[in-house]
């Protein structure tokens, strides 16, 4: 009794727990976790019924969930993802880095994983974040298996291995830390979007879409200005702490990061720049084509189609988006991928698996594309130089000695 009043009042303290926490019931979520376990070890408090969000946290640790243990096919709480990166670093300490590159408004750290095998140059790099959007957990799930798959799968598979020796990736696992924890306050909470800061002076709403925060065509479409709406943009482009520490940290690397990822849910959409209807990326071409092989490369998994288009075209206008700061600021090839399903934010978690495993498909033929047309078409470009240098100097040679 003593420790489960003393881990209330420190979980109280940093986590957001339910008030009717003394009569939570048993849930179906509960029980399908109970049977997907199958360790009476690892459920034995899931039957004394803690088994709502906050609670939960103070469940898996009891129960002695640890990260080399890792499920990936179940949603998990901020407290349980930052365990799992600082258990990525020690588990792989020659690949993975943990860079604690911001703040959110509450306080709170944001932090990265840098992936990629030691080099005494400076490298090219891939940028991905999820979980900008609070509510789309599968967001945050996808940055987790893309982590582990890369991890697992680098000593075997030559070419992952090219990719980590030429290239480092930034993974951030949750972006919007402040939202995150929010949407596992309760079920009231569950869909909640935005950033967590207050309104302006006059209006009581809280939070800003932080995807329509950024420096790029900043308000001029698919905003809202009223400061309770979804859509609401800030009341100046990089007023969110979040916002300012993705570009305090990506802007000074803009000539080494050769692809962002920006991953969000839902409408299975393949999103390439401009969420602005006027504006064309100038390699408009070769983004849609990235794209649609990417969603040949997600179909061939489990059969599930995405559509391909710009943001304006495929989604809707939409101006202040990261993907579009990004190819503002010079980074070439930059995308939002929109997960399953089509119709709701509540992914089931019986679709973590299948989705994560599509997107990696997806996600991964892009890298492959900029990963090779960066490196062996270089190679292939300083050859062709260099050979017609030499039948230049050939030729000089034979017909003018």
């Amino acid at each position: 009794t003593a420790l489960i009043l003393t881990s209330y009042y420190i979980l109280s303290k940093h986590f957001y727990l339910p008030a009717n926490y003394k009569n939570v019931q048993c849930t179906p979520v509960c029980k399908q976790r109970q049977h997907a376990k199958s360790n009476k070890t690892r459920t034995s408090f899931c039957h004394a019924c803690f088994v709502t969000h906050g609670i939960l946290i103070f469940c898996r640790l009891i129960k002695g969930h640890e990260a080399r243990n890792y499920d990936y096919t179940i949603y998990h709480p901020l407290a349980e993802i930052s365990t799992w990166m600082g258990q990525m670093v020690s588990e792989n300490p020659d690949v993975v880095t943990l860079v604690d590159y911001g703040s959110t408004y509450e306080n709170r750290t944001i932090s990265l994983l840098k992936i990629g095998l030691k080099s005494d140059v400076t490298k090219k790099a891939v940028w991905m974040d999820c979980g900008i959007h609070a509510r789309e957990w599968i967001s945050p799930a996808f940055c987790q298996y893309f982590v582990k798959e890369i991890l697992r799968t680098y000593k075997t598979d030559s070419k992952v291995e090219e990719l980590l020796k030429n290239l480092d990736f930034y993974i951030t696992p949750v972006l919007n830390v402040d939202g995150y924890l929010y949407t596992w306050k309760d079920n009231t909470t569950r869909l909640w979007r935005k950033t967590r800061s207050p309104g302006t002076d006059g209006c009581d709403c809280i939070g800003t879409d932080l995807n329509r925060n950024f420096e790029a065509n900043w308000g001029m479409v698919g905003v809202s200005q009223n400061c309770c709406s979804n859509v609401y943009p800030g009341f100046k482009a990089l007023s969110e702490a979040e916002a300012r520490s993705v570009v305090d940290f990506v802007e000074p690397r803009k000539n080494d990061i050769v692809c962002f990822f920006t991953i969000h849910s839902y409408g299975q959409l393949i999103l390439f720049p401009y969420g602005h209807p006027n504006v064309t990326a100038p390699n408009y071409n070769e983004l849609a084509e990235i794209s649609q092989a990417a969603a040949k490369a997600i179909k061939a998994v489990h059969g599930m189609t995405y559509t391909v288009g710009s943001f304006a075209e495929a989604l809707y206008p939409a101006a202040g988006s990261s993907m579009d700061w990004a190819r503002l600021i010079g980074i070439p090839f930059a995308f939002t991928f929109e997960l399953r399903d089509e119709g709701s934010f509540e992914l089931p978690e019986n679709q973590i698996l299948p989705t994560c495993e599509e997107t990696y498909a997806g996600v991964h033929s892009v890298i492959t594309y900029v990963h090779n047309k960066i490196f062996y078409s270089a190679a292939i470009t300083a050859s062709a130089t260099l050979w017609t240098t030499l039948l230049a100097t050939w030729f000089s040679c034979t017909f003018f000695s």
